[in-house]
């Protein structure tokens, strides 16, 4: 299939985001000259939110702007009472911690933007910048979803247009940023790479982009035992998550 052509010019100044989960991560990101960093937790799961102790030392490390994912655990985003009250504590944490901006997502069972929720995280955020992240992706209705968003005024939309990277997803992307000129960024994520950054920004115009730009480090542990393991090998799907069972913890408790 032929790609779409562009006449868009490239912008000035493009603005770097990178995804990150560490404070060497961090470090490498602010020297190679990225205007902004997003801390997360379990990239391995798509992101979860850091520790407090993480946010605050990368915080006080780096000069450029740092963004927190709000996250409580892998999988879907549609998201319980409890688990609400988890991501508004961490958002006053992040307020706290001099962060700038907070990344945030939730939905509902039908694929649609949830609305109400996002809205209190919002609330709870108050001058810090926020973005709505990949949920979005899964969203049923990506035109519904962005007028959802244009209604709530976050600040940016993190997406791969719906597709496995942002290249693949670039017609959409272009399409979302057309709708949101002036009301919302949109920052194409997924897949984003030194040789592929500069086709993505020509055919959606965006004036921002996300990336982990990640390479292997090898550990400096000299003595290495591979056994045990300390995680299970079991593949979740992205609809289902391991909980701890009544009755099992009954029968432990029963048989001490």
């Amino acid at each position: 299939m032929e790609r779409a052509s562009s006449n868009l010019p490239l912008p000035e100044a493009l603005t770097v985001e990178v995804c990150i989960d560490s404070v060497a991560s961090a470090l490498a990101a602010e020297q190679g000259g990225a205007q902004r960093v997003e801390l997360c937790d379990y990239l391995a799961g798509g992101g979860t939110t850091p520790s407090a102790g993480m946010i605050e030392v990368v915080r006080k490390s780096i000069g450029i702007g740092l963004h927190v994912l709000i996250r409580p655990r892998r999988g879907d985003f549609l998201y319980s009472p409890a688990e609400f009250e988890v991501m508004k504590r961490d958002i006053q944490v992040c307020r706290e911690l001099g962060v700038d901006g907070v990344v945030i997502g939730a939905l509902n069972k039908d694929g649609s933007i949830d609305v109400a929720g996002t809205q209190a995280l919002i609330e709870a955020a108050e001058s810090m910048s926020v973005t709505f992240h990949r949920a979005f992706d899964r969203a049923a209705d990506p035109y519904k979803a962005l007028e959802d968003l244009l209604q709530l005024n976050v600040h940016r939309l993190l997406t791969s247009g719906q597709q496995e990277t942002a290249l693949q997803g670039a017609d959409l992307i272009r399409e979302l940023r057309e709708r949101s000129e002036g009301k919302l960024i949109i920052l194409p994520g997924g897949g984003v790479t030194p040789a592929n950054v500069q086709e993505l920004v020509a055919r959606t115009g965006v004036t921002e982009v996300h990336a982990s730009v990640r390479t292997s480090v090898e550990s400096n542990m000299v003595y290495r035992k591979d056994q045990p393991a300390m995680s299970s090998n079991r593949v979740l799907s992205e609809f289902e998550q391991l909980v701890a069972d009544v009755a099992q913890v009954r029968a432990l408790v029963a048989g001490c």
